[in-house]
């Protein structure tokens, strides 16, 4: 790696900085996600990466967003963090909700196809390890390469699943204040909803993690290093256990 570049740790398939750029790699998805990129800056859609199109290596660069990111497995999120992730959220649905390319687009997760009408292009990724705090506040997030076609619920569900974080055993208490915060912030869907939609959409990303794996996606075969699909299939069994007293405190 040359001496200017910085390699920064966690992403799918693996994020160099240099600069005030971040390199990745490109892949099928990525004209898609930069037609989406476009389409969210033309709209002024707060805290989303600039493309800045493709390096000498062929890898895509994007502006480099300042602050820091979220350690989930060692930090829970202020609830004033959340319930701005959760205000963002809801912010980006309202405005890919007319992004509506004409004709077939391939995207990481999903191939190529075409958006149904119940369907938007969704982030598919919005983990807490995915925002970027500045000064004790959410101010973006990163790393679109997971978009494509889904639900809006589905994002949220995924948000709420690190965000609050429904895959740890925190009080009973504190996730079904959070959950309630989070269901306010984005302003549609109650606590129930979102609690039992997490289990589907974790469920769903088990699936996709080893649908990737086995069409040979070398940014999501990494994921076998942290035991994946096995570790959140494990953490969505044990959360199932925990909803009951979720449901009791609510």
């Amino acid at each position: 790696m040359p001496r200017d570049e910085e390699y920064l740790p966690g992403a799918v398939g693996g994020v160099t900085r240099v600069g005030r750029t971040v390199r990745r790699p490109t892949g099928p998805w990525t004209p898609a996600v930069h037609e989406l990129l476009a389409h969210l800056r033309l709209h002024e859609l707060p805290g989303v990466p600039d493309v800045q199109g493709l390096d000498e290596a062929g890898r895509e660069v994007l502006s480099y967003v300042e602050g820091r990111g979220v350690p989930i497995d060692d930090e829970v999120v202020l609830d004033s963090v959340l319930v701005e992730a959760g205000a963002w959220l809801r912010q980006f649905h309202d405005t890919v909700h007319d992004f509506r390319p004409v004709g077939p687009r391939h995207w990481r997760t999903a191939g190529e196809v075409e958006l149904t009408d119940d369907q938007v292009i969704c982030h598919n990724d919005p983990g807490a390890y995915n925002w970027i705090i500045q000064s004790g506040h959410f101010v973006a997030m990163i790393d679109w390469d997971m978009a494509g076609p889904g639900q809006p619920i589905d994002d949220l569900a995924f948000l709420a699943w690190t965000g609050i974080p429904l895959y740890r055993e925190i009080p009973a208490e504190d996730v079904a204040r959070r959950v309630g915060l989070l269901a306010e912030a984005y302003g549609e869907w109650g606590p129930f909803t979102i609690l039992n939609a997490a289990v589907d959409r974790m469920t769903a990303a088990s699936d996709r993690i080893e649908a990737g794996m086995a069409r040979g996606d070398a940014g999501i075969a990494n994921l076998q290093k942290v035991g994946e699909p096995q570790r959140t299939r494990d953490r969505v069994a044990a959360f199932r256990a925990r909803i009951p007293a979720i449901d009791a405190a609510l």
